[in-house]
């Protein structure tokens, strides 16, 4: 590698992702059969082509000076078709000739290049563990969406494949990193540094699901979709696209609302926000003790998740964490000296959201505080502070040259999973659980315990199977 771009390296990395140490050079990895070119980037390949995925996928590209996308990846053709023209575009736009970015069906067929350094997982939530973790075994690193996984056994089975193997894993948690959502870094470390006093209450919104109002009925499959292979894990069933992805566009998909592929806004709004709590209470490693909640489900219709909702949980300290379907989407730290807000914006949701083109509510601060000095006194040196991230994907590239975890590294994602599906347990359970953090299990409760992993439709579809055959069994 040329002297010229080892400073260059060594200069971004320090400069802006906040990372202790910067490699001199790009790890072997990145060399698969290739010579130690200067000119060499993270070779990247994007599987899950959908809404979020072309997020990422944008998100990523623009980043030539350490990556290349070079390989798209979907069950629907169609969406496949569609990110290679994005990312070929993009290339082309930039003055490049003969560019072509590979589109795949079978995300097997990406992981057996060896070219290939890093993937975005972006599936349905249902198909997160078992491309993560076989991309894993195949020596990639990865950017995850999240939630990290489905449920609980395969947080952990994830987790546990990523620190054996000593991949790069970062979760879509992008409310870590500054841009535009700075207002969730000011709030935590002001939370963090006792500058509200003893944490007694945190109460969080997450938004609200909302039945479809279509009772389900089967349709013939589009002949771009393969869905017996989008089913996966998850139980046999017929096609309907409000349960599966829009045809015409990459408008919000029907699985985030269908209980087979996702659990609704615990997992979908609350994996973002049930993070930033646990952030701020110093809890990203470890959970509730005890979980109490109640809902409804939705019931005669194409979605099935939950609909209304509260949760109640005990963290240590004796700290009082409330979800409910009643507040502002957000996060209220309530202290015994004061408390602090921080959310997105002023909205409820997001504008891919149930009911946000409705939304009339009054204007509010998406950072706010008893006590504007919470907020804007200055910190001393042994205060915690967050290591600087203001660009998500950046950091991601950047902790993968340095070999150092990212803003949002794999063991805080699995916790924060953990933490989503313990509350979706306790609601489809209508009773209180006990949690035991290290252990990762309910206490004395074998009817919670089994909801912590589901059984497969078939062996092929095994997260247990699939850890087996990376010798991590």
């Amino acid at each position: 590698m040329s002297t010229s771009r080892r400073r260059f390296i060594q200069t971004t990395i320090a400069g802006s992702a906040g990372l202790i140490v910067a490699p001199s050079f790009f790890p072997s990895s990145f060399l698969y059969g290739q010579g130690a070119s200067p000119n060499r980037r993270i070779q990247i390949a994007q599987i899950g082509c959908g809404r979020m995925g072309t997020e990422d996928l944008l998100g990523t590209i623009k980043h030539t000076d350490l990556c290349r996308i070079v390989a798209v990846c979907d069950l629907d053709s169609k969406r496949a078709a569609a990110a290679k023209a994005k990312a070929e575009k993009f290339y082309t736009d930039k003055g490049e000739a003969n560019v072509d970015v590979k589109a795949y069906r079978d995300y097997r067929e990406v992981l057996a290049r060896r070219d290939i350094d890093a993937v975005i997982v972006t599936p349905p939530d249902h198909w997160h563990a078992i491309v993560a973790v076989e991309a894993v075994l195949a020596g990639k690193d990865l950017h995850v969406q999240k939630p990290l996984t489905y449920d609980i056994h395969e947080a952990i089975a994830l987790r546990t494949a990523v620190r054996a193997k000593g991949r790069i894993l970062q979760t879509g948690s992008q409310q870590r990193s500054s841009k535009p959502w700075n207002t969730f870094r000011v709030a935590t470390e002001a939370v963090r540094n006792g500058r509200i006093g003893r944490i007694q209450t945190v109460k969080i919104g997450i938004g609200q699901d909302k039945p479809k109002g279509v009772p389900p009925k089967p349709q013939p499959v589009p002949p771009n979709l393969d869905f017996e292979t989008w089913l996966g894990p998850a139980p046999q069933q017929p096609y309907m696209e409000d349960r599966v992805h829009p045809q015409d566009s990459l408008g919000r998909p029907g699985w985030i609302t269908t209980e087979d592929f996702g659990l609704g806004m615990i997992t979908n709004w609350g994996a973002h926000h049930v993070d930033i709590m646990q952030w701020g209470l110093g809890q990203e490693l470890g959970g509730p003790l005890a979980i109490e909640g109640r809902a409804t489900f939705m019931q005669n219709d194409v979605w099935t998740v939950h609909e209304t909702y509260h949760v109640e949980m005990t963290y240590p300290g004796d700290v009082r964490v409330i979800m409910d379907n009643e507040f502002p989407n957000g996060i209220r730290f309530e202290g015994a000296d004061g408390w602090v807000f921080c959310a997105r914006g002023a909205g409820l949701v997001t504008s891919s959201d149930p009911g946000a083109a409705a939304q009339k509510e009054p204007a509010r601060k998406s950072l706010d505080a008893s006590k504007i000095e919470i907020l804007t006194a200055p910190y001393g040196a042994k205060d915690v502070r967050w290591p600087a991230s203001d660009d998500h994907y950046r950091n991601w590239l950047e902790a993968i040259i340095a070999r150092k975890d990212p803003i949002a590294p794999v063991d805080q994602a699995a916790r924060s999973l953990e933490t989503c599906a313990a509350a979706w347990i306790g609601m489809k359970l209508g009773r209180r659980l006990t949690w035991d953090p290290a252990k990762e299990v309910f206490v004395n409760d074998d009817a919670a315990n089994a909801m912590r992993a589901r059984t497969p439709r078939s062996a092929a579809y095994d997260i247990n199977a699939v850890m087996k055959k990376g010798g991590l069994g």
